[in-house]
């Protein structure tokens, strides 16, 4: 996992540092002199604009800049107020004296505003982050949109939140010799999740990974539909599903699902029955807000014995009976978007999303994925283990469809199945998440273009393909 850390956790980390200031800035500034010959393709000839303020953020584009110069590039080395003056004219003129901008003026120490209202007509490169973005928000006040930062030590939230992270382009972590081993939040990669979903047991059988739906209702039938079919492609060996008010034979479901009636009404208690034989469960999906079906789902909540993901519909029943969550023994995760999140504690996330987040399962005593472009998951207090966020990236505007969440929880439940420690669950749930988020990124290049939503039947069909390319490209097989 690559850590994540606030800017004031990165000032303390800096000074911790065992070398000097000196040191640091010179392995910094030679990263980003590399990150610039990438990007152009070679050094000589090539003519570089640094934008270099009065800290170690430019300090960092100096030294870069006196690297580039001793491999044969031209660089001017500029005032930010300068560097602005210069883009502007060449964007009047329509051309441009630079092959590239490093934008080295202000970094994480600038809290707003720095005047970059023109999109240079050239590729920028952010030390650090661009200049401009809240670091620990990832808010806008107007900077370059880079086509790749390269920052230091660790991630910063405003790289991985957006607008940030759009501005920030691709991210490349740069390891300079600081220490960021205690953060308390980190990314997930594709080589974290795969880790973090095990295997099958030689000897296992289908109650051993099984999972209770309780999701669908008359005019939400397909809800349930895509619980069970996520959960058996994420692993689960026994699904079994109940709609509230759907006879078993009408309920829509995979073939190998099984189904259990459960008349309208008071139909929690009857939804409880045989519940302890299962690994995991899921409620919300479909199932709809009325005060009636809050109220069962609420009781529900209270007396499941077994790990519960609470996701849609199931949110609003737990907002409406907080009490619902104080008599659970078992390990609860909620799964809200940032509108559900407001119900539960009363506002929006805040700007830091990561320590509202935090705060969140701490108050509510549970797990919590807040979903988005970056989705995000906390672990409630365990003590002597520190609370733990992770950030999970992969998806992408691709999964915003409806019933995108019905496969998430599906897939939560599946993973949950498995045997975890206190920070194990909150590793599977990412993992989960950040394998559910691969799907985007299954198929051909022509089908997996950005602006092409992926329905949710198509994520499901997508699970085995992006399971395996977590595990990342398999040998070939060994001619005869």
């Amino acid at each position: 996992m690559l850590p994540i850390v606030t800017p004031a956790e990165m000032a303390e980390i800096d000074a911790a540092a065992p070398e000097g200031a000196d040191a640091l800035i010179a392995r910094a500034g030679a990263e980003v002199a590399i990150a610039v010959r990438r990007l152009l393709g070679g050094t000589y000839g090539r003519r570089v604009l640094v934008a270099a303020g009065k800290g170690n953020n430019g300090a960092d584009g100096r030294v870069a800049a006196g690297v580039l110069q001793r491999w044969g590039v031209r660089c001017r080395v500029a005032t930010p107020p300068e560097a602005l003056e210069l883009v502007a004219a060449g964007t009047s003129r329509g051309s441009n004296r630079f092959d590239l901008v490093i934008d080295a003026a202000y970094g994480t120490g600038l809290r707003g505003s720095w005047g970059a209202d023109q999109t240079p007509g050239m590729p920028v490169l952010a030390v650090d982050i661009p200049s401009g973005i809240d670091a620990l928000t990832g808010a806008d006040h107007g900077c370059w949109p880079a086509a790749e930062t390269v920052t230091f030590g660790a991630l910063k939230p405003g790289l991985l939140l957006h607008p940030g992270a759009a501005a920030a382009g691709e991210v490349c972590l740069a390891p300079i010799g600081l220490d960021a081993s205690a953060a308390a939040s980190w990314l997930v990669t594709d080589a974290d999740a795969d880790a973090s979903l095990a295997g099958l047991r030689p000897a296992a059988h289908k109650w051993q990974r099984s999972v209770r739906v309780i999701a669908g209702s008359p005019p939400m039938r397909g809800a349930g539909f895509l619980v069970c079919a996520a959960a058996q492609q994420a692993g689960a060996g026994m699904v079994v599903i109940s709609s509230p008010g759907v006879r078993s034979g009408d309920i829509a479901r995979p073939t190998e699902a099984v189904a259990r009636d459960l008349r309208p009404g008071a139909w929690a208690q009857p939804a409880l029955e045989g519940i302890e034989r299962f690994d995991a469960a899921v409620i919300g999906p479909g199932v709809g807000t009325d005060p009636a079906s809050s109220a069962q789902m609420a009781h529900f909540i209270s007396e499941c014995p077994v790990p519960l993901v609470v996701d849609a519909d199931a949110l609003t029943a737990v907002a409406e009976h907080p009490e619902c969550l104080q008599r659970r023994a078992a390990m609860t995760v909620l799964t809200p978007h940032d509108g559900e999140f407001a119900r539960l504690t009363g506002a929006p996330p805040a700007a830091d999303r990561f320590e509202a987040l935090r705060d969140a399962a701490d108050s509510l005593n549970v797990f919590v994925l807040l979903k988005g472009p970056a989705t995000l998951i906390a672990s409630p207090p365990c003590p002597p283990a520190p609370p733990m966020v992770l950030a999970v990236t992969s998806g992408t505007a691709r999964l915003a469809t409806a019933g995108s969440g019905d496969v998430l929880s599906g897939v939560i439940a599946a993973v949950l199945t498995g045997d975890h420690g206190p920070h194990g669950v909150t590793r599977a749930i990412a993992a989960a998440a950040h394998w559910h988020g691969r799907t985007a990124s299954v198929g051909s290049p022509a089908t997996r273009q950005p602006m092409i939503p992926l329905v949710a039947t198509a994520q499901v069909e997508a699970l085995p393909a992006a399971r395996a390319a977590l595990h990342g490209p398999q040998p070939e097989p060994a001619q005869p």
